[in-house]
């Protein structure tokens, strides 16, 4: 089980699986004391977090690991993408640096001010961002160490509706985005994909790498470890839930039903 008193929780699945389900804006906690620097009340903050989290999207890996004919891997936050974002980079590479959200976020997304741009983002870089990269990278070198391979399958959610924060939010918008790395990404873990998601959604419905593109890969890995690869999978909101940051629906059962069709087809039994 995740405990959500620990910044992250590595929750364990089969020992010879290669997946691991990574599940990194799901949460909407806060730390008291981050929350002191975010310049929002607490009205403004609760809108700004039914925007920003990922809803459902622990509960949707949890139930595709139930599922799954091998259980995977999971990595989940349990802290908001508010307090840092692990897929961001903590440096000048990073583009979404263009609208205050690197990996510290100094604006919301309706690009409002979040902290002072000012602010020394490196005490939460220290406290939470640079620990979990480092316990992702071990996770992924534990999965690739006991299957030969690590599978990396990230977990997210986007508004049915584009957001002032999004560079690229003028394109398709299909009911699931399948993010891709020309490196990490091979043909027959999109194939995979595509099957499992399409026979629910329609082929039709799968898009790639629109609204939001790439998939998270450890810097350590990144671009020189064939042994891992990675898809990220964004799931439409309105496919299973109520926006913004309401309840789950029935298509949350259908998306854990792919998502863990998916996994069984990339492990070996």
């Amino acid at each position: 089980m995740s405990d959500p008193q620990q910044p992250f929780t590595l929750i364990p699945g089969a020992a010879g699986s290669s997946v691991l389900l990574h599940v990194p804006h799901g949460s909407r906690r806060i730390p008291h004391h981050v929350r002191k620097g975010i310049a929002l009340d607490d009205t403004s903050l609760g809108l700004e977090l039914d925007h920003i989290t990922d809803a459902h999207t622990a509960d949707l890996a949890a139930a595709a690991a139930k599922l799954a004919p091998v259980a995977p891997w999971r990595f989940v936050n349990n802290l908001s993408r508010l307090v840092v974002d692990p897929e961001r980079f903590p440096d000048e590479r990073e583009e979404m640096l263009a609208v205050g959200m690197g990996a510290v976020y100094t604006r919301t997304t309706h690009r409002e001010p979040l902290r002072p741009p000012e602010d020394d983002p490196t005490p939460l870089l220290e406290a939470y961002f640079h620990p979990y990269a480092t316990a992702m990278t071990e996770a992924v070198e534990a999965r690739a160490a006991a299957a030969g391979r690590a599978v990396i399958i990230d977990v997210h959610s986007y508004p049915t509706e584009p957001l002032p924060y999004e560079l690229h939010g003028t394109g398709p918008r299909p009911p699931v985005c399948l993010g891709t790395d020309p490196f990490h990404t091979p043909p027959e873990l999109i194939a995979a994909a595509e099957t499992a998601f399409g026979d629910r959604f329609g082929h039709d419905g799968i898009g790639h790498d629109t609204p939001f593109a790439g998939t998270y890969v450890p810097l350590r890995h990144y671009g020189t470890d064939p042994r891992v690869t990675a898809l990220m999978i964004e799931i439409r909101r309105d496919a299973y839930m109520t926006e913004p940051g309401g309840p789950a629906g029935p298509g949350l059962d259908t998306l854990a039903e792919a998502l863990a069709e998916l996994v069984g087809s990339v492990t070996p039994r």
